[in-house]
């Protein structure tokens, strides 16, 4: 009889250790070490079956085919976006998302459009296929063409894949298939991590797209180890919040394209469906702006978005003022806050601050600090600022304003939008000027102030 052996692995990372301890020795968390019996030997990370791993070939950096793979449209504009220009043969995509984001609706809607040119197999380890067909026909999708098995064991789907030999394959999720060599539960560091790697290598090995769904944990990360977006070679993050019909499809991480591109798409009866023109969503503004509104410009991958930023100055009733940020930073406005009393003569120390991105987009860059500022200014001095006026620029400690990448291509689509003037760091001015807008260019906070 094998000799039953107990390791210890880190949740967050998947590290083993053969004794427990507080703290994780690679990651250094705290307290995320669990007790795994009869754990199977782990494979080698290098025995993934990454492309080209198997033949072992040495070769001059300069003799490599450069021939880039056709990539498999998907269907969807903003899908390919996202994915840097479609489906990679022999690619692990892996989307993430909250219960009832939308992550299944998108999949299905997917391969339902790729079944009609292409052989594809779509697995479900959480819904029976009669539920996955009563999502079809309430959508309208075509689903006489795409093939369906529900199975949770990994085994078994490399070994239904290889009969079929699909184009697309679609596991759904991760956290319920399983190996049988593996005598943890699914969902377990082992499991997640060992299963990936077996279909990531099946998926290498025959050029099969591999599309994985994963479930995301109470603060909003993607749930399992760290390993396993290691392994994928593109991670998807599918978000939007319960009373919006909206969603956002952000890349995470992506080896054949822009990392943190964005797809918006809108909720419907017939599925997601894709929107074609984000920043008029996000800029539908009231008939009357009031003090506390402006409008700046965010660059999300390889294209800018405007995006409408709110904020509410009041007096505190508390010794201790509130600091509510959704969409932001919260720390980086309390940093700001402080740049604004030190170099804009400005203090808000008994104020409470609301800060809010319209639309529940979360804005990852720091050109929103100087519009940030001016719409703090414009309702603390409950002043309104011109519809027609836009901002970016990053702030720094010492008050200057600092330039953001892609400044020009930022004005040029606040200019197609109709808007007429800006405020921008210096390095940021265009030189030659864009037709129908005022850019002004400000070196600190003050002068930006005085802009105003």
């Amino acid at each position: 009889m094998a000799k039953k052996k107990t390791v210890y692995v880190c949740s967050d990372c998947g590290s083993d250790y053969s004794k427990w301890q507080g703290q994780c020795s690679d990651c250094g968390a705290w307290n995320t070490l669990s007790e795994m019996r009869n754990v199977a030997p782990a494979r080698a990370s290098g025995s993934a079956g990454y492309a080209g791993a198997a033949d072992g070939e040495v070769k001059r950096l300069s003799e490599i085919d450069l021939q880039e793979l056709p990539r498999i449209p998907s269907g969807g504009r903003e899908f390919d976006l996202v994915l840097g220009g479609g489906l990679v043969p022999g690619s692990c995509v892996l989307i993430g998302g909250e219960p009832g984001a939308g992550k299944s609706t998108l999949l299905l809607q997917t391969l339902c459009h790729l079944a009609e040119s292409m052989e594809t197999l779509y697995v479900t380890g959480e819904e029976s296929p009669q539920q996955v067909a009563m999502r079809a026909q309430r959508l309208g999708l075509p689903s006489d063409k795409l093939h369906i098995m529900a199975e949770t064991s990994v085994e078994t789907i490399c070994h239904t894949a290889e009969k079929r030999q699909p184009k697309i394959l679609v596991v759904d999720s991760i956290q319920v298939v399983h190996l049988a060599d593996i005598s943890s539960a699914p969902g377990s560091v082992s499991q997640v991590r060992e299963a990936a790697a077996h279909l990531v290598r099946y998926a290498k090995q025959t050029g099969t797209v591999l599309l994985l769904v994963g479930h995301v944990t109470k603060d909003g990360t993607l749930a399992g180890p760290k390993v396993l977006e290691h392994m994928i070679d593109c991670s998807l993050m599918l978000e939007g919040s319960a009373d919006s019909r909206f969603r956002t499809l952000r890349g995470i991480k992506n080896r054949f394209g822009a990392v943190n591109e964005l797809g918006v798409f809108a909720m419907t009866e017939a599925g997601l469906k894709e929107v074609n023109n984000p920043s008029a969503i996000f800029l539908s503004r009231a008939g009357e702006i009031a003090s506390g509104s402006l409008v700046t410009v965010v660059w999300e991958g390889t294209r800018p978005l405007l995006v409408e930023l709110q904020a509410l100055v009041d007096e505190s009733p508390f010794n201790n003022p509130r600091r509510v940020v959704v969409g932001l930073d919260q720390n980086r406005l309390a940093m700001l806050l402080a740049v604004l009393h030190r170099h804009g003569g400005i203090m808000a120390a008994d104020q409470d601050v609301f800060v809010n991105i319209v639309g529940g987009v979360k804005v990852m860059e720091t050109s929103a600090d100087l519009p940030l500022l001016l719409a703090v200014v414009s309702s603390f001095r409950d002043q309104t600022l011109p519809s027609d006026l836009i901002a970016f620029g990053e702030v720094g400690l010492s008050g200057e304003l600092r330039p953001v990448p892609s400044g020009v291509e930022r004005l040029r689509e606040a200019a197609k939008h109709g808007f007429k003037r800006a405020i921008v760091p210096v390095a940021n001015s265009p030189k030659q000027g864009i037709q129908g807008m005022e850019v002004i260019a400000a070196k600190t906070l003050a002068e930006a102030l005085e802009a105003l």
